[in-house]
């Protein structure tokens, strides 16, 4: 009798973990992908095939993660990492208008956004509006990171953005 209560204990319990670890529960598992998380990952593969001259190929990249974001950002409305890789990948498909306004929406939330102050003065290069660009520069002139060396050498012609 003993021996039947334990087996079935062990049981529930082994089925339990499981199914949470599977993330059938409460949708609250750590392991489960957001659309976010997914469309990160779109987004990086799309700048490696970028690197490696396939821009057709990134382009679906960019679509993909887009739709990601746009669905993400409906479900959780005002993260400043949503809106920043919105305002890239609008940007990447050569919509430079609304790539804008997805930045301005995410520096309202979090004005010292590394990766948004970087893209935005990407953004302002390529269309022609170099003061802009420096103050985005200037936004990260004391985070000591790689984001603010690539705008600054994006900035003085070193290197170029495609977009």
């Amino acid at each position: 009798m003993i021996k039947k209560l334990l087996i079935s204990i062990i049981t529930s319990v082994f089925l339990i973990s499981n199914s949470l670890a599977a993330g059938s529960g409460d949708g609250g598992s750590s392991k489960t992908k957001t659309q976010y998380d997914i469309a990160v990952t779109h987004i990086k593969a799309a700048k490696n095939l970028e690197k490696k001259d396939k821009l057709e190929k990134a382009k679906k990249r960019y679509e993909k993660a887009q739709k990601l974001l746009i669905q993400s950002n409906k479900k959780f409305p005002n993260k400043a990492d949503t809106l920043n890789y919105l305002g890239f990948t609008t940007r990447k498909l050569g919509d430079f208008e609304n790539g804008e306004k997805y930045y301005l929406q995410g520096l309202a939330i979090e004005p010292n956004h590394i990766g948004i102050n970087e893209y935005l003065g990407e953004l302002y290069v390529a269309t022609n509006r170099h003061n802009l660009a420096v103050e985005r520069l200037e936004v990260l002139k004391s985070c000591n990171c790689k984001e603010y060396e690539e705008l600054k050498a994006i900035i003085a012609g070193k290197k170029v953005s495609k977009y």
